[in-house]
């Protein structure tokens, strides 16, 4: 991307453990996960632009004959990395796009990785670049929990790289039912001009831990302890 800053994805992640002092191994934390998050909703934004374009260039013309092949291609990649069903391209296709494509703030991510990942120590993090506590359902796709419940087949996901962690964190947030209240609150925030802020985000995640409240109250906390180091 033209101006984009060096992102970090393939680099080993540190031994955060290693820090004795608390405010030096939170900012080694944060300055380790800041490039990639900004990086990840740099290339969010540049699909919600080609959206917006695309809707801007119906409005004129009013017909969808006018969008290039390359246009409807685009749209389509971006429908099924979303899950959003684009058989027709009408105003509720770019309502129902718009809904999903956009950024999480990256204080929202940060301190939602601090939390998961025990500030990056946990060895889904070191070993999986997992700081968010992914799960998945296929048979040998990521690590066995130790403390998994009898009958259940779930695994703490692993991932390749920090940027294939972080764009399934995302993707996990901008497509999932459970974060429906997440996406209606940035959409309301959006329709009024207002910013995307991580404390107006974090609400929507009341389904994300079985704590439920006091996980979002804790977030919450985090953010308003932990901005000065972000």
């Amino acid at each position: 991307l033209p101006g984009e800053t060096t992102t970090n994805s393939n680099v080993e992640v540190p031994d955060f453990s290693q820090f004795r002092r608390v405010v030096e191994k939170k900012q080694a934390f944060f300055e380790f996960l800041k490039p990639q998050i900004k990086h990840q909703n740099q290339l969010i934004m540049m699909q919600r632009s080609a959206i917006l374009i695309i809707e801007d260039r119906l409005k004129e013309q009013a017909s969808p004959v006018n969008v290039s092949q390359d246009q409807r291609n685009q749209l389509n990649e971006i429908c099924r990395e979303y899950a959003v069903k684009c058989d027709e391209i009408n105003a509720k296709t770019f309502k129902n796009l718009l809904l999903k494509v956009d950024i999480i703030p990256y204080e929202l991510v940060l301190v939602q990785a601090a939390n998961e990942s025990a500030w990056g120590t946990s060895r889904f993090a070191r070993e999986g670049y997992n700081f968010f506590g992914l799960w998945c359902f296929r048979k040998g796709c990521g690590f066995v929990p130790r403390h998994r419940n009898e009958g259940s087949e779930h695994e703490v996901a692993r991932f390749v790289d920090l940027h294939a962690g972080v764009k399934a964190y995302l993707n996990n947030l901008n497509r999932h039912n459970a974060y429906s209240e997440l996406r209606n609150i940035r959409a309301a925030l959006r329709n009024t001009h207002q910013p995307v802020t991580a404390e107006a985000l974090i609400e929507g995640l009341l389904s994300y831990s079985e704590r439920g409240q006091a996980y979002i109250d804790e977030l919450q906390a985090m953010v308003r302890i932990n901005r000065k180091y972000m």
